[in-house]
């Protein structure tokens, strides 16, 4: 098992920023297993794969929803043998078919050395920044 390079951390959230950013279905879910699993407060449920999120995802599209802003605040980067955890603050502006919404949020990502090294994410928290 080997410990990853924080850079490397670092660049893979970023890529994961920028796909939801950009609502890039398949950039976005790519970056994560397919056993990965998911905590939103918007939902009343933890998301047990990534084919949940990803039918959760497509119903959202299919709404009229997308992202139009997505920036990263705040980042630290936590590695060990095998894997990191990535955490920052994160602001984010959808269009839903009702409008506008805007939020603030703390997200952590837990990221595994896969294969080559690569580094994919195994799971996604997200919570509400008060205030």
């Amino acid at each position: 098992m080997s410990t990853p390079d924080p850079d490397a951390v670092a660049a893979a959230a970023s890529a994961i920023v920028e796909a939801f950013a950009a609502t890039d279905t398949d950039r976005y879910f790519a970056a994560f297993a397919p056993d990965a699993t998911f905590v939103f407060h918007t939902e009343p449920h933890r998301l047990d794969s990534r084919a949940e999120y990803e039918k959760l995802w497509a119903g959202w599209l299919a709404d009229g929803w997308r992202v139009t802003s997505c920036t990263s605040h705040d980042q630290h980067v936590q590695v060990f043998d095998g894997g990191a955890v990535f955490s920052h603050t994160v602001h984010t502006s959808v269009q839903t078919a009702d409008g506008p919404e805007s939020y603030r949020e703390r997200e952590s990502i837990v990221f595994t050395v896969g294969d080559d090294d690569a580094l994919v994410a195994v799971h996604e928290h997200l919570s509400p920044l008060g205030g």
